[in-house]
């Protein structure tokens, strides 16, 4: 962090103390509620409440609303983020209370899992109906992995991140993931599956896709994994995505061909019955956006009754002047 004098030494200040600096280290493991904290930390709430204030106004933490519960991760700023990474990183692993502290934060997640698992069971029999009508996802996901390629880059984010499948299979190569969801179930689900796959720089948060709660020209990478079949206006979505890209940022978009099944907007809340490669390429072209490539994932057999899922990946125009993660650094070796 390069700051004024005063400033590094109110930083250094405020976490410079055995509660805060804990709570650093817990929360660069995954966001986490003052309840959580308090059950981790075995302190009052207003105790910790105190501690939290003080890294906020350091700008070493930040929070965030969802419903009327409030999470705390660290920062979003890159200096920031990273300065607290370094001070955590010269802790002895064996440290007896930092092994105690993690010990409590696998029992805080594994009830974080269990609610979870216990939405996903009921919802499983809608979701099934909708996956047998479709190609396995496993085969987009190859394809989205391959279409990204094996650079790191900075960020990405995921709207309507859902199970958080996308911010999973992607985290070897962000450096920071963001996910976004309307659904407090999805994301404590989402929560859960980032947790076991032990994925810990990436957050989810609650929020709307057409006016997400991150900053513009901020994310390398924006996905939107079936989502825009659920919207009254797909094109909103699209142009809302791309203000977030970042030059030469790609959006990559995965949802359904145009087809015929009324029962999936009766019964399922769809509003759209799929697009077509011209409307998402005129979607693209309002945005800003010029679309690279579209594939099809057509259902085993060819039937009417199923569905075909297409990938359209669409770039932003402006060009990218510096390079922020060179080619040859790897993320595990810039974080």
């Amino acid at each position: 962090m390069h700051v004024a004098l005063d400033t590094m030494v109110d930083t250094l200040k405020a976490a410079a103390e055995s509660s805060r600096l804990r709570i650093l280290a817990l929360l660069a493991r995954g966001d986490l509620t003052v309840s959580d904290l308090t059950e981790i930390l075995g302190q009052s709430q207003p105790r910790v409440s105190r501690h939290l204030k003080l890294l906020l106004d350091a700008g070493l933490i930040g929070r965030y609303q969802e419903g009327s519960w409030a999470f705390f991760r660290l920062s979003d700023l890159d200096n920031a983020r990273d300065f607290v990474l370094r001070l955590i990183g010269g802790i002895r692993a064996d440290d007896p209370q930092g092994e105690r502290d993690l010990e409590r934060l696998a029992t805080v997640k594994r009830k974080r899992q269990d609610r979870a698992a216990e939405y996903f069971s009921t919802n499983a029999a809608s979701w099934d109906e909708i996956r047998s009508l479709h190609v396995p996802e496993r085969a987009v996901e190859a394809a989205l992995l391959k279409l990204v390629g094996k650079r790191p880059f900075q960020s990405m984010l995921d709207l309507g991140t859902g199970t958080g499948r996308l911010l999973e299979i992607f985290a070897p190569l962000y450096r920071r993931g963001v996910g976004i969801d309307m659904s407090r179930e999805m994301l404590a689900v989402a929560r859960a599956n980032l947790d076991k796959a032990g994925v810990a720089h990436a957050q989810v948060r609650q929020g709307d896709i057409l006016s997400p709660p991150v900053e513009r020209d901020s994310f390398d990478l924006i996905t939107i994994h079936q989502v825009l079949h659920y919207l009254d206006d797909p094109a909103a979505a699209i142009r809302a995505a791309a203000r977030l890209l970042r030059p030469s940022g790609r959006l990559i978009i995965v949802d359904f061909a145009a087809h015929a099944l009324e029962f999936l907007r009766d019964e399922h809340a769809h509003q759209r019955l799929g697009f077509s490669d011209r409307q998402i390429a005129e979607w693209f072209t309002e945005a800003g956006l010029d679309l690279e490539e579209s594939q099809d994932f057509e259902p085993r057999g060819g039937s009417d009754a199923k569905l075909t899922v297409k990938l359209w990946l669409g770039r932003d125009r402006r060009l990218l002047i510096a390079d922020p993660i060179p080619e040859t650094q790897s993320v595990r070796e810039i974080a």
